[in-house]
């Protein structure tokens, strides 16, 4: 690795074998948009090996917090991994590709008064700038155009953005809610150490704790399990949502993600999420 690259070259190399380039993509618009295509249909968005990682005793960093253990655990494994790890993954990624890419710091809005709590990334081609999100998967990179508004058509993981305060607001699906709720972007620029910490101040509580979280996008479609659900949104327009058992989550990560046996084996059996620490729900439930 050469004092200017974030990942071995050899790592780079298989990285993008297996994502299908024989050669590196374009530093491009259109180099850009097929990569981040392919990635939303083969490297999901999962809590696969954190919820590994956080039953061990000798747990050490969370999975993925560097951007060569996440792409070797995806190689390995077929898992990805949650927002601040594969943030830093595509950027790293992106930057040893020659684009000039940032890592930002986003809400997820998922109740009201949040603090930050969602990585994303941020590229810039020419005079443009553009969104790949590894969460939200929207299939294309999200043009954030001086006119304050943007979007990505599609049934299943289109997405609306707009401008509103100086801030950009995307409108996504998530899997649990896919009458969609809003993702705020709340600065560019962020550094690794901020995404190290902020992945790890995650440890003592985070929704992605106790119950198997995966989605991806096949073909037309996005696959996934949110909090005990089997849910896919098809491609026109129709969502299926459908309660699963513990020996269906681990057939659907091996068969339909493709995960390994050794990984899936590994996972502990979902529990309840609780409430966050601090929060009105939780303390009702201690009252």
């Amino acid at each position: 690795m050469s004092s200017t690259s974030l990942l071995p070259e050899n790592l780079k190399e298989r990285v993008l074998a297996a994502l299908g380039f024989s050669s590196p993509p374009a530093v491009s618009l259109e180099g850009l948009t097929r990569l981040y295509q392919v990635w939303c249909q083969r490297v999901p968005f999962d809590n696969v090996r954190k919820l590994v990682n956080l039953q061990q005793p000798k747990r050490g960093p969370l999975p993925g917090s560097g951007g060569e253990d996440y792409l070797e655990g995806w190689l390995k494994h077929r898992a990805g991994g949650t927002c601040w790890a594969g943030s830093n993954a595509l950027y790293c990624l992106l930057r040893d590709l020659g684009f000039e890419a940032e890592r930002c710091i986003a809400t997820m809005l998922a109740a009201p008064h949040l603090p930050p709590n969602h990585g994303s990334v941020r590229v810039r081609v020419g005079e443009a700038y553009y969104l790949v999100d590894t969460a939200i998967l929207c299939g294309e990179p999200i043009l954030l155009t001086e006119s304050g508004a943007s979007e990505v058509s599609h049934p299943a993981w289109g997405i609306q953005a707009q401008t509103q305060d100086g801030y950009w607001y995307v409108n996504w699906r998530p899997l649990h809610q896919p009458t969609g709720f809003e993702c705020r972007f709340d600065r560019f620029g962020a550094e690794h150490e901020e995404y190290r910490d902020r992945y790890e101040d995650t440890r003592g509580w985070s929704p992605f704790n106790y119950q198997v979280n995966a989605r991806t996008n096949r073909g037309d479609e996005v696959i996934g399990l949110a909090f005990g659900n089997a849910v896919t949104l098809h491609g026109d327009g129709s969502i299926e949502i459908r309660e699963v058992d513990d020996a269906e989550r681990r057939r659907i990560l091996l068969e339909d993600f493709g995960m390994s046996e050794e990984l899936v084996n590994q996972m502990p059996a979902d529990r309840p999420t609780p409430p966050p620490p601090g929060s009105h729900t939780a303390a009702a439930a201690e009252s």
